[in-house]
């Protein structure tokens, strides 16, 4: 055995055999043991660094960064779905729905569950009528969610689930739906693809209808498979039911658009009101659109002509001049007052009348509509007398109706005006008014003197908690005396002036035709386009409706006589036959007689599916005119003197044997009225059951009867 040896150098050859003592002083090499707790301090040292690092790392991101970074994850693993709220309904008077919602799907997309996005956007392109570059930059542009479509159409959605697509799914939403096409549309306006209004009392009234959205929260994992979801339900939109009657919205409609087409004119407006509480029965306006399909308008159909259209009135504005001088006891309907010829200077200017007058009545001056008579009527009130009374029928400032985009007019104060204002404003020039101002006016004339506001809201309800609107009180304009007077004058206006066309049949009636210039490029007054109208009541008595009629630009005839009268007449027989009210002036014309009592009957039980309490009373125009609408009536003309009957005829049925046959027309489709006067030229008995036009006659149309045969018809709404 080797004795053990140390580590170290060996030994030189030669030199001591042994071991060797460690060097000493600064030169000195460092051993192991010296060197092994300095590098424990420096690892510990790196360790805690690393550590700190770490603590502060963590501390950036969970308590700096925290939300951001929470608000990432989420984005990143969860969704919210806003579900949309069921829009509240728009219904007339009679509860009938003029604005609804259905519900229809909506297409969306989660690109990241899109095998092929290029395929699926081939597919889907043609299927939606979309553009193909589009729909796969939107699956490029998005991970998680996307619209495809809003608001797809049946036949649209059951082609797509057709396909049977991955990471295309549904989603059910409200889409609004105008049940009545075109009718009542400027009114109604419209809503857009995120079902907020746009337009109409869908935009003025967008914050009771539209309600509160939904909402709902998707949790996914990273292979986006829902594991949570929360659900925050809506509130519905609350439902309006407007004073507007679609039976005589149709009316006013139907007969303004034939008027419109027949005289080639640039549009027009109809306004039906009930003189008595302000309420809108009707507002149309020409030309007009289909809400359902609003985008393929334009601004000249989506304008609301009876707020947002205004035009000079002409003489329908000789109301104001006349009634202010009545009141102010500065002439009196009987005063003979020199028209001179139909010319007047003033201020270095020469107005003329429409044709020469001479001495006229103040009656007169209005039925014959003289410019000259009106003028001379205004400068006896005066500038600021005058200015006053226009003030005071409203003209110059907003009716504040529940629409929008309604005009104020254009009317200067007096230190405005010029030396011929006066006289220009008198006979209705150089004043703008709307056709909701110029038929309230009217209607405070209609109902005695007093001014309310027009209203086309009557309530605002949400199940069975009503928010019932309450008309603002009238305010009196012009005494009672001064309105009877107006009424009488206006009345002679129909019956033996101007506004003859007028004339209803069964019924009296009062108003006042207009013919104002229109101004053209050239600032002056055009000597061809012009804006013709008429607006008048009826009955004179006990006045149920007021009418305007404004026909912009007609081509040809132009006199508010020839345009607009026979429109009024048109709409009013029709209405005051729908409203049933009673005729005052029956004397040449069948007499209507009711054989039900007046009681306004309970209609539409359940047109508010079950949101109303049973013992609700709509509003129904019956219940705030005359009479209800839906009791039978019975028509009999004057026929000549019974004669022998034909033994040869039918049991129960009166012919007369003498004189030639006569052919039955076919009476499909006409009112009672229409059907009494056919039958009184000639000369049969009418007998009718029930209301509305007619659905059954007998004899039939076509057959040949002798004169007085007895002729029975039934009607039906």
């Amino acid at each position: 055995m080797f004795p053990f040896k140390p580590p170290g150098r060996s030994p030189k050859v030669g030199g001591f055999h042994g071991s060797r003592p460690a060097p000493t002083g600064t030169g000195a090499r460092r051993t192991p043991a010296r060197l092994g707790p300095k590098r424990g301090l420096l690892l510990g040292g790196l360790l805690a660094f690393w550590m700190l690092g770490l603590v502060a790392r963590l501390y950036y991101f969970q308590v700096i960064k925290y939300l951001d970074l929470l608000a990432r994850a989420q984005r990143q693993q969860q969704r919210t779905i806003e579900i949309a709220p069921q829009r509240g309904a728009i219904l007339d008077r009679q509860m009938n729905p003029l604005a609804m919602s259905l519900g229809v799907d909506s297409v969306y997309a989660i690109p990241n569950e899109i095998p092929d996005p290029a395929m699926v956007a081939k597919l889907l392109a043609p299927t939606l009528g979309l553009d193909r570059s589009d729909l796969l930059g939107r699956f490029q542009a998005f991970r998680t969610f996307c619209w495809v479509k809003r608001k797809a159409t049946d036949e649209e959605a059951t082609r797509v689930r057709g396909l049977n697509l991955k990471g295309i799914y549904f989603q059910r939403e409200p889409k609004r739906f105008y049940p009545k096409g075109e009718l009542a549309a400027p009114v109604l306006g419209y809503a857009g693809l995120d079902d907020r209004g746009l337009a109409g009392l869908e935009y003025s009234l967008d914050a009771q209808i539209r309600g509160r959205p939904g909402k709902v929260l998707l949790a996914s994992d990273a292979r986006h498979r829902s594991f949570y979801s929360t659900e925050w339900p809506g509130r519905s939109g609350k439902n309006v039911v407007l004073t507007l009657d679609e039976k005589v919205q149709y009316i006013a409609e139907k007969e303004l658009s034939a008027a419109v087409r027949k005289t080639q004119a640039a549009g027009g407006v109809a306004i039906v009101q009930n003189p008595n509480t302000g309420e809108i029965l009707a507002m149309a306006s020409e030309p007009t659109f289909d809400p359902n399909e609003f985008v393929k308008g334009g601004p000249a159909e989506w304008l609301d002509r009876g707020v947002s259209w205004v035009f000079e009135p002409g003489s329908t504005f000789k109301l104001v001049t006349l009634s202010a001088a009545l009141e102010e006891a500065l002439t009196s309907p009987q005063e003979v007052i020199n028209c001179q010829e139909g010319s007047i200077v003033l201020a270095g200017h020469v107005i003329h009348d429409h044709k020469p007058f001479g001495d006229l009545t103040v009656t007169q001056i209005l039925s014959n509509s003289s410019d000259v008579g009106a003028i001379k009527l205004g400068l006896r009130l005066g500038e600021d007398r005058l200015y006053k009374y226009i003030r005071n029928f409203g003209f110059g400032s907003k009716t504040a109706i529940e629409l929008p985009g309604e005009e104020r007019g254009l009317l200067k104060p007096p230190n405005h005006w010029s030396g011929i204002s006066i006289a220009e404003i008198a006979m209705g020039q150089e004043v703008g008014v709307s056709g909701v101002q110029l038929v309230t006016a009217f209607s405070a004339i209609a109902n005695g003197g007093m001014l309310y506001e027009p209203r086309i809201v009557h309530d605002i309800y949400l199940d069975q908690a009503h928010e019932v609107l309450a008309p603002v009180p009238g305010r009196r304009v012009v005494s009672e005396g001064t309105a009877e007077m107006m009424r009488q004058m206006m009345a002679a206006v129909v019956e033996s002036g101007t506004g003859k066309p007028a004339q209803l049949t069964g019924y009296s009636a009062a108003g006042k035709t207009g013919t104002a210039q229109k101004i053209d490029d050239s600032r002056r007054y055009s000597k061809s386009h012009f804006v013709a109208s008429f607006i008048g009541f009826a009955p004179v008595s006990h006045p149920a409706i007021t009418i305007l009629v404004a026909i912009d630009t007609p081509v040809g005839a132009h006199y508010g006589a020839e345009v607009a009268a026979p429109v009024f007449k048109s709409i009013a027989e029709q209405t005051l036959g729908y409203l049933n009210v009673p005729q005052d002036n029956p004397s040449r014309w069948p007499q209507i007689v009711s054989s039900a009592p007046a009681q306004v009957p309970r209609q539409n039980g359940g047109a508010r599916a079950g949101h109303l309490p049973k013992d609700f009373e709509p509003p129904g125009a019956a219940a705030s005119l005359v009479q209800p609408a839906s009791f039978s009536r019975i028509v009999r003309a004057e026929i000549p003197p019974p004669r022998a009957p034909n033994k040869a005829a039918s049991p129960g049925t009166l012919v007369l044997d003498d004189g030639p046959p006569l052919t039955i027309p076919d009476f499909s489709g006409l009112a009672a009225r229409r059907v009494a006067e056919e039958c009184q030229k000639l000369g049969l008995e009418l007998t009718v059951a029930g209301t509305g036009l007619v659905v059954e006659q007998e004899p039939p149309a076509d057959s040949k009867v002798p004169a007085g045969t007895s002729v029975w018809v039934r009607l039906a709404r």
